[in-house]
């Protein structure tokens, strides 16, 4: 069974991803994130179909704490958040390693050093 991707966030974030391909999506405009996001994050956990899930970094902070929680322990679907500056790089790495169980860049520096 495939699984689809959902993106959530302002429409000026999803509208890339629309683009793109990506059918899924929760609009949540930036005057409404505290109303909405945390709705948008639970429809999106409710979704059998979704695998992965898409949100900018920074909306990680208007989720209630519950909610951020789910999110960031949640391995299906798997959250995947951008932006957000310099951390991005291994903070992806943490999401797949969490999503996967294995850390795919492990070997990759240890061929490094």
């Amino acid at each position: 069974m495939s699984q689809e991707i959902a993106v959530i966030g302002s429409p000026e974030f999803t509208t890339g991803f629309r683009l793109a391909g990506v059918r899924k999506f929760e609009n949540v405009p930036q005057d409404e994130k505290d109303e909405r996001l945390d709705d948008a994050v639970e429809s999106v956990l409710g979704d059998d179909d979704v695998g992965i899930a898409v949100m900018h970094d920074d909306d990680l902070d208007e989720l209630s704490r519950q909610v951020r929680e789910t999110v960031e322990t949640s391995v299906e679907p798997t959250f995947v958040t951008i932006g957000g500056g310099a951390a991005g790089g291994s903070g992806l790495r943490d999401q797949i390693k969490r999503a996967i169980g294995i850390d795919l860049m492990a070997e990759e520096d240890e061929n490094n050093e």
